[in-house]
């Protein structure tokens, strides 16, 4: 896999994060498995190939890299406006994130004791999800930048849904901090539009 392959692969994790944020807001559902595929992802500390640390699947990720498509290409038809916004918000709050290493350290030890409550229950079990949602609430929601959710009231407003909310974001955050140490930049996005496309176009073919 190429460098490039493996950073798409990273921002399309970011992408897929604030797709399922964004399904959430809009009617309360979301697919198990592509939740299961982004909390997993919290928990792989070691080095490992981008696609692996999803699962090792491509289709955990297709509505990420269909999300991340529509805002390369610019199309109005095709975008997807707040998975766009909750995207570049949560790769902005990466980058704030990596000058606190003091949160960092928090984060991380936060999540060895998730890891223990998965060992006894299973990794999208409403406990681990508010141990997910209380952590990303306990330090990236610090932060004077924050995401703001629209959405249904209705579904907002449940305490089950904000937790999945809050934990998506903070595994979109890890996500945008893993494109990053891969090399990826917001320029990429910009100046690299094409090239990006055509991997990804080719990425979404091979599924």
């Amino acid at each position: 896999m190429t460098p490039q392959q493996e950073q798409l692969i990273a921002l399309g994790a970011v992408f897929e994060a604030a797709v399922l944020v964004d399904r959430i807001a809009r009617t309360g559902q979301v697919p198990n498995a592509a939740l299961g595929s982004m909390l997993g992802s919290l928990l792989v500390r070691e080095n490992k190939p981008a696609l692996e640390i999803y699962g090792g699947d491509d289709l955990n990720l297709r509505d990420g890299y269909r999300a991340l498509v529509g805002a390369l290409e610019r199309d109005t038809s095709s975008l997807q406006r707040e998975p766009l916004r909750y995207a570049l918000a949560m790769i902005g709050l990466e980058r704030q994130l990596d000058k606190r290493s003091d949160m960092l350290q928090v984060i991380g030890s936060r999540l060895d004791q998730i890891q223990q409550q998965v060992d006894h229950f299973e990794l999208t079990h409403e406990n681990v999800i508010a141990s997910f949602g209380g952590l990303y609430q306990d330090t990236l929601s610090t932060f004077r930048q924050r995401i703001q959710v629209q959405g249904d009231m209705r579904h907002l407003q449940q305490t089950d849904n904000a937790a999945k909310i809050r934990a998506l974001l903070l595994a979109g955050i890890r996500a945008a901090r893993l494109w990053r140490q891969l090399g990826g930049h917001r320029w990429q996005m910009v100046f690299s539009r094409r090239r990006l496309l055509d991997a990804l176009y080719a990425m979404l073919r091979a599924e």
